[in-house]
């Protein structure tokens, strides 16, 4: 890969007078984003008097404190230290979890979408997103591009924009990355739980609503559960943090409905495995180490 662990001092700037934010690159690169979610955690845990939220993002950080309680030099001295013991560490590695998500590709609640969304929206009006997505790759068909899709893991880069959405970063080397442009135009209507491209990322619609990235199926189960109904989301009711890693497996109408029947039931678990995030071992060998991955998930329990 052409990623190396090396990253130049992060930026440090402020938004207002509460607001600190940490830009750790200009793109997206799992050493960035490891920084992020390190310097992140490492916040969270200091749990400092006046720190109000700390959100970290693909490449950056954002924490928004009070100033009246602690001052923004100290703040950032704190951030600054932490950033420099995840730099100095001779291991970048996190202990997180893979966690298996079955999708229905080619369904037909996006695809009814995908036909209302064409003239004035799409690059390519005359074919379905997936048809254009395998053909800006390079790929033969839709089904290529959709085993491409769902045959390495996703890294959870950051979660946000609505409540529960992941964004999710393929750990593949960059020349076999998936990349497909936005909509031209937003659309007014997404399914919920529509798995999505855009850019380099992967995302899964947690609620219905807008959106512009290409939509190439549907998960079969929730990801996002405020009632918190189900057993995967009674310590939160959001199911992905960032660092999780994210396995697609396809399934057809039959299993999707009977997975929708064990949600409608409350009996629906995620199959998930606890794994090691080892970024230089992702960076040095990506194919050797997402076999581990994998194989460390068809070793849990369903």
């Amino acid at each position: 890969m052409t990623e190396t662990l090396y990253l130049p001092t992060a930026r440090y700037t402020w938004g207002g007078d509460e607001f600190l934010f940490v830009e750790f690159d200009e793109a997206m690169n799992l050493t960035a984003n490891y920084l992020s979610t390190t310097v992140a955690h490492g916040l969270s845990t200091l749990d400092l008097p006046g720190v109000v939220d700390v959100c970290p993002a693909n490449a950056s950080l954002l924490v928004r404190f009070d100033p009246d309680v602690i001052r923004a030099e100290d703040l950032k001295r704190r951030t600054q230290e932490l950033e420099g013991q995840a730099r100095e560490s001779t291991q970048y590695t996190a202990e997180t979890r893979i966690i298996e998500v079955p999708v229905w590709y080619q369904d037909p609640y996006t695809a009814e979408v995908v036909a209302r969304f064409r003239e004035g929206y799409h690059q390519d009006p005359s074919g379905t997103d997936l048809d254009y997505a395998a053909k800006v790759n390079g790929l033969a068909d839709a089904a290529e591009f959709i085993r491409r899709h769902h045959e390495s893991p996703w890294l959870v880069s950051m979660v946000g924009f609505v409540a529960g959405l992941p964004f999710m970063y393929q750990l593949v080397p960059r020349d076999r990355q998936l990349e497909v442009p936005k909509y031209l135009s937003p659309r007014t209507d997404t399914p919920p739980l529509t798995v999505g491209h855009g850019g380099c990322f992967a995302c899964i619609y947690s609620v219905r609503g807008a959106g512009g990235y290409q939509m190439f199926g549907i998960a079969a189960a929730p990801i996002y559960d405020p009632e918190q109904h189900l057993r995967d989301f009674r310590d939160f009711l959001i199911l992905f943090r960032p660092g999780d890693l994210v396995k697609f497996r396809p399934v057809d109408e039959a299993e999707y409905r009977s997975i929708q029947q064990q949600v409608e039931d409350g009996t629906w678990r995620y199959k998930q495995a606890p794994v090691t995030l080892d970024v230089e071992a992702a960076l040095a060998d990506p194919d050797r180490y997402n076999r581990t991955l994998l194989e460390a998930l068809d070793g849990a329990d369903d």
